[in-house]
């Protein structure tokens, strides 16, 4: 649910709502559920303000200017809850009063239920410097207009033609409680995203975070231009098992789906996954670290989720070994674990904790294809589907600049191939880790990103070997 209006003049980036109005709304809701007779009740908004260019060969297209809010409410009533959301904010006390009606009228049809828990009462801003950022605000049509124009010139130069998006955002997010918790925050956001033809050669490039300066698009346009034009020719890749360099957007593809191996409250307290059965043991070589991290500087840092509690660091995979998992109120009073503020509501998708800050440390490893006698370099994963959360597997294909690797050089490029393969077995089989970091967004997670460094892999399969 979302309302679009179009921006009439260019001025700096703002929210969508700002915090008075969208503590107010908040505050409203809850007011009116608890008046209705809820025993409980809160609300958040989220709000989004964004500006798109996109382009394709030679023009810019589809130029949008995009403001959407959220406003939803969660009213409990003997242990039953419901939840009501609107775009309207006039309308907050009415949809604070449908919700106490809902949920007492589960209550009354099904019986009542133990009482959730509650986040601790808190109140203030979150100001922190790092989420705003003023460059990113500025970055105007105009200046994402040259960019993409110099984008595209520089794939034409070279024979080839570019496609994609940059855009900026500020997002927000307020949450009130009945139990005292008011908090608000606002973060800047910049994307990137190119996809260069020449040819059968394609490379592809993304990259997120709060700074426009962290995206670095001259230097990414350029390499992005360059992997393309070396990618023509492609051969398609014998089935077989080899050793890989995955870019950083490969790696970061095989951890966008950890959540389904057990790292989330829910799987722990039901007995299931990684965390539930394997909590402690090594089951991928110590130098690999991954965390769920909002605090980090690196992707997109957001202090605290939709139930206004504090979002800390997870570590998911600590020195190789199972570590912990991500908890909302509700899964974290259903497993023993503490409550670590990854509260998650998505479309068509039913309350639960997520994994949306997934980073995995780098390293030190300045050239990974040089350690590799022969065996391939994939630049990313895609169309990739879970087959088994016990064993970790995924299913899926490698897609652009992907090239033979002989006596430590990229020389043949291949078209893409399809794999299935372990995520906890190919990182059992990492031996090497670059220092460089891409983030990219994680699909239907609300300010969701996974940050991950390239990796060398000895024995990564292709196609039906075995």
């Amino acid at each position: 649910m979302s309302t679009v209006d179009r921006i009439a003049t260019e001025r700096p980036l703002e929210v969508a709502v700002g915090r008075d109005r969208a503590l107010e709304a908040c505050h409203a809701a809850v007011a009116a559920a608890l008046a209705a007779g809820a025993d409980r009740a809160s609300a958040f908004l989220t709000g989004r303000r964004s500006g798109y260019t996109r382009f394709a060969v030679d023009r810019v297209h589809q130029p949008q200017d995009i403001r959407e809010w959220t406003l939803m409410v969660r009213a409990e009533s003997a242990g039953r809850a419901s939840r009501v959301a609107t775009t309207d904010l006039t309308a907050a006390g009415a949809v604070g009063r449908r919700a106490a009606d809902r949920a007492r009228a589960l209550a009354t049809a099904f019986g009542s239920l133990p009482a959730g828990s509650a986040a601790p009462a808190v109140a203030g801003d979150d100001a922190n410097a790092s989420l705003w950022v003023e460059e990113t605000a500025h970055w105007d049509a105009a200046a994402r207009t040259a960019a993409a124009r110099r984008t595209m010139d520089a794939a034409a130069r070279a024979g080839g033609a570019a496609y994609g998006m940059v855009h900026h955002a500020a997002t927000e997010l307020a949450v009130v409680t009945g139990e005292g918790v008011e908090r608000y925050a606002r973060a800047t956001e910049a994307h990137g995203s190119l996809t260069v033809k020449v040819a059968d050669g394609t490379s592809h490039w993304t990259d997120v975070d709060r700074s426009l300066a962290v995206l670095d698009l001259e230097a990414a346009t350029a390499r992005t231009v360059r992997e393309a034009d070396a990618a023509k020719g492609r051969i398609d890749l014998p089935d077989g098992t080899y050793d890989v360099v995955l870019g950083p957007l490969a790696t970061g593809g095989l951890l966008e789906r950890i959540a389904a191996f057990g790292f989330t409250g829910e799987a722990v307290a039901d007995g299931v996954g990684a965390v539930a059965r394997r909590r402690g043991q090594q089951v991928v070589v110590p130098e690999v670290d991954v965390a769920d991290d909002p605090t980090a500087r690196r992707g997109l840092p957001f202090p605290f989720d939709l139930e206004g509690t504090a979002s800390v660091r997870v570590p998911l995979l600590d020195r190789g070994r199972v570590a912990g998992a991500v908890t909302d109120l509700a899964s974290a009073a259903r497993s023993g674990l503490p409550a670590t503020g990854h509260a998650h509501i998505a479309r068509e998708e039913t309350p639960h904790a997520v994994p949306a800050s997934i980073t995995m440390a780098a390293g030190g490893d300045e050239d990974l294809v040089a350690g590799v006698e022969r065996g391939l370099y994939v630049q990313r994963l895609w169309y990739l589907n879970v087959i088994d959360p016990e064993t970790t597997t995924l299913t899926g294909g490698s897609r652009d600049a992907c090239f033979l690797v002989e006596d430590g050089r990229l020389t043949q490029p291949v078209s893409p191939a399809r794999f299935s393969e372990s995520v906890f077995g190919a990182l059992g089989r990492v031996d090497g880790i670059g220092p460089d970091v891409l983030a990219q967004p994680l699909m239907n997670v609300w300010n969701g990103c996974v940050s991950a460094p390239a990796v060398r892999v000895r024995g990564f399969r292709f196609g039906g070997a075995r």
